[in-house]
Formats: structure tokens, C-alpha cells, sequence
């Protein structure tokens, strides 16, 4: 959420800003809140001082023995203005919040001006994308036919579609993945690793921006049992990693809180259908390796670097070619102020594909969590920010994986990387 007294100072400097991502802040509906809230504030100030200067004087009239009865109905009049302009100021105050709900971030600088993923900037490439000499195939055709590694037909009679049943090697590779994810990240990358709840309530979901603009893009729970009531599967991890921090003060010498998890992940994909819907790209059911960071304000940028980066490191060491783009004003996600999307090379497509996206939330996520921090010479606390990235989507990395390694027999070869987690086995094979 954008800070209320930049809207209230610099309304249409806002107002251009978010223009940029697309989003038309109506100034006029604003500014009339914001003026009704004004002249209510001091309505109800006004009411309050002059019911307290009221009833002072019925103390001293009564003691003087006059009649207080006027006295008494003037402070009774008072008192009903005041509730009704306490009223009418919460009406108000809930209307603005509702108007700041909706409102993304405010872009960063050198964010690059856009409408969609076509106006994005090619930072940089990393690798060469593999020449075979046959016909390639995608990861689908080479899952199933290794022993079916990938079934999508067995998770369609057990869910629906867009699940899948992964079996044997495949399976095994799928969970070698994660694991290198998260021993390289906690072993050289300094993140902390966490387990976390698949399910959260909606003040999480409200924390980190999924709540209330995007709740059909969620799956929501509904039990018999009260204590389950209104929870939803999380999307990601970051919102659960990210809202460890709501209502919380930290000491200055804490940050940054650098954490890890490796959960599965849960999205409706509402409005992508047609779109991926073959295959693991778009699941509704997949793995991801969250990276979460929580630092300093003036520390944001540099560490948005430091957690790409991060990232970066996986598909180098699995030896997949890549390029790190960043992400123009209409490409970016609602509570980012500057986004990389890292993209993998898939032959079959041939074309780079997302695996990645590591973004800087300013402060924006940590005003809706109060998420603050404090140190010795500060008056009070201040605001964090937060950042968060993937690192990477495991089922992504598979795709990738079984892309880029596939040989012409059928078989795929195992990344150097990931032979240890595969106790040793370097090839899958059809049996």
C-alpha cells in the first residue's frame, strides 16, 4: 500500500506515476474523500472539545445551584453529533482504504516505460543454447515416454487436469531439484531455511497483495469445522515467509533477514486458459524454492541484485542457458517497484520462458503488515522493505532439464550438478 501523505502532498505526481503501469487513479474521487475526511476530523474534534468544555460547566453551575437541565441538553446534542460524525468518518476512512487497497506500487526510476512483456529489456544472457541433430521434443512427450515419468492422465482421473503424477526417476529428479535449491541457497547464499503452513488467512493474503485484488486467482477453503473457516492454500511461499514479519518491530542489527522454503504452491491460474495448459508450465498444483529478504530501505536495491543473482547461480550450475530481463511498467507485478523475470531457453519452443521472478517491494507490502524496524538513535520505527524472488520453480527446472539434457535415444542425462542428489545415477532411460 502507497504511503496515504504522498497521495495527500503529491496527488498528481501519483497519479502520473501510476499512469505508467496502466492504472488510472481517479484524482477527483480522491480528493472529494480525502476533503470529507478533512472537515469530519475536525467536525469530530470540534464536537469533542466543546462536549468536554460542556460538561465541565455543568459541574460548576450545579454546584452554584443553577439549572443545568439546558446545560444537560446541549452536552446530549453534542453527544449524538459526535457518534454520528464518528460514524461518518470511519464511512470515510474505510472508502479511502478500500482506494489505497487498489492502487499498485509506484515504479522505481529506471524501471522502463511499457504496456506488456514486449516492452521489457534485455539486461543480459548467460550460455549457448544446445544445436541437436534431432527432432526435438518437449518435456511432456519425453516425461511420458520414460516410463511414464510424467502422467497427466492418472492426475486427471484423480483431480482434473492441469495436475500431474510424476513416477521413478522423474519423481526423484523433480525432488533432487529442490534440494540443490535449498542447500545451495542456505549453505552459500546465507538464506535461512524455513517450513511454513500451506494454508494462511486472509490477513496474510491481505499482507503481501493477494487480498483483496486478486482472490480468484486462489484456491479458498471452505470446512464444516469453524477453526479451518476462510483460509486459503498459499500461491506462494513468500506469503507466508513475508508476513513472519507482520506486527513485528525488529531491532536494525537483525536485517537483513535473509529466508528460504521449499513448499508446493496453489493458483486457480484464472483467465490463462488456452494458455500453457499442456504439460508443466502452467499447473495448477507446482514447486517453488521462495527466497525472501527483508532489509533496510536504503539496502533494497543492491539486495534485489544480490537475490537474482542468487537465483542466477542455480541455472548456471545446472548448465541451462537463460537471460535476465527487466520487466517494463505494465509487465510488473501489483506490489513491485522494480521486477527481473530470469527466463530459461526450452528447445522445444524455442524460446526463453520464465523461471524466475525476484522482485523489490519498497515498502509497500510492509505498510499493509507494519512491518518495521528500529535501532538505538531512532525516535521510532520505520518501515522495512521487502523482496522476494523465486529460486526457482522447481517444475520450470524440470521442464528445462529434460528439454535441454534430452538425447536421441529417449533418454535424458543428469545435470553434473544433481548426480549426487540422485545417488550417482547420471541418465534416465526408458526401461
Amino acid at each position: 500500500m502507497l504511503d496515504p501523505r504522498l497521495l495527500r502532498n503529491n496527488i498528481n505526481e501519483v497519479a502520473q506515476q501510476l499512469a505508467k503501469r496502466g492504472y488510472a487513479l481517479d484524482v477527483q474521487k480522491y480528493s472529494e474523500l480525502e476533503a470529507k475526511r478533512k472537515q469530519l476530523q475536525i467536525s469530530t474534534e470540534s464536537f469533542q472539545n466543546e462536549r468536554t468544555v460542556r460538561s465541565k460547566a455543568i459541574g460548576k453551575a450545579k454546584a452554584s445551584g443553577q439549572d443545568i437541565a439546558p446545560l444537560l441538553a446541549v452536552v446530549s446534542q453534542l453527544a449524538s453529533d459526535l457518534e454520528n460524525a464518528k460514524i461518518a468518518l470511519v464511512d470515510v476512512q474505510n472508502a479511502l482504504n478500500e482506494f489505497y487497497q487498489e492502487m499498485p506500487n509506484i515504479p522505481e526510476s529506471e524501471v522502463p516505460f511499457g504496456e506488456n512483456e514486449n516492452d521489457n529489456q534485455q539486461v543480459s544472457v548467460w550460455g549457448e543454447p544446445r544445436t541437436f541433430d534431432f527432432k526435438v521434443r518437449d518435456h511432456a512427450d519425453i516425461g511420458v515416454h520414460l516410463n511414464k515419468g510424467l502422467d497427466f492422465e492418472t492426475a486427471a482421473k484423480l483431480t482434473g487436469s492441469r495436475f500431474v503424477v510424476m513416477n521413478g526417476q522423474i519423481a526423484r529428479l523433480h525432488r533432487a531439484i529442490g534440494q540443490f535449491m535449498l542447500d545451495l541457497h542456505t549453505q552459500e547464499h546465507g538464506y535461512h531455511e524455513v517450513y511454513v503452513p500451506l494454508l494462511v488467512n486472509s490477513d496474510s493474503l491481505y499482507g503481501t497483495g493477494q487480498l483483496p485484488k486478486f482472490g480468484e486467482d486462489l484456491f479458498h477453503t471452505k470446512p464444516a469445522t469453524e477453526e479451518g473457516h476462510g483460509l486459503s492454500l498459499i500461491p506462494t511461499a513468500e506469503v507466508p515467509l513475508t508476513n513472519i514479519a507482520r506486527d513485528r518491530i525488529f531491532d536494525a542489527s537483525e536485517l537483513p533477514l535473509k529466508m528460504t522454503a521449499h513448499t508446493p504452491c496453489f493458483r486457480s491460474e484464472a483467465g490463462s486458459y488456452g494458455r500453457d495448459t499442456r504439460g508443466l508450465i502452467r499447473q495448477h498444483q507446482f514447486d517453488k524454492v521462495e527466497l525472501v529478504q527483508m532489509v533496510l530501505p536504503g539496502e533494497s536495491m543492491q539486495a534485489l541484485e544480490d537475490l537474482t543473482g542468487h537465483a542466477e547461480v542455480i541455472l548456471r550450475k545446472l548448465n541451462l542457458p537463460y537471460r535476465k530481463m527487466l520487466l517494463c511498467t505494465g509487465d510488473m507485478g501489483f506490489g513491485s517497484c522494480k521486477t527481473y523475470d530470469l527466463e530459461v531457453w526450452l528447445p522445444a519452443q524455442k524460446t526463453y520462458r520464465e523461471i524466475s521472478s525476484c522482485s523489490s517491494m519498497g515498502d509497500f507490502q510492509a505498510r499493509r503488515m507494519q512491518a518495521r524496524y528500529k535501532s538505538a538513535d531512532m525516535k521510532k520505527p520505520e518501515l522495512l522493505h521487502t523482496l522476494n524472488g523465486s529460486g526457482l520453480a522447481v517444475g520450470r527446472t524440470l521442464v528445462a532439464v529434460l528439454e535441454n539434457y534430452q538425447q536421441a535415444d529417449g533418454s535424458v542425462t543428469v545435470p553434473q550438478a544433481l548426480v549426487p542428489y540422485m545417488n550417482g545415477v547420471t541418465s534416465i532411460s526408458p526401461q
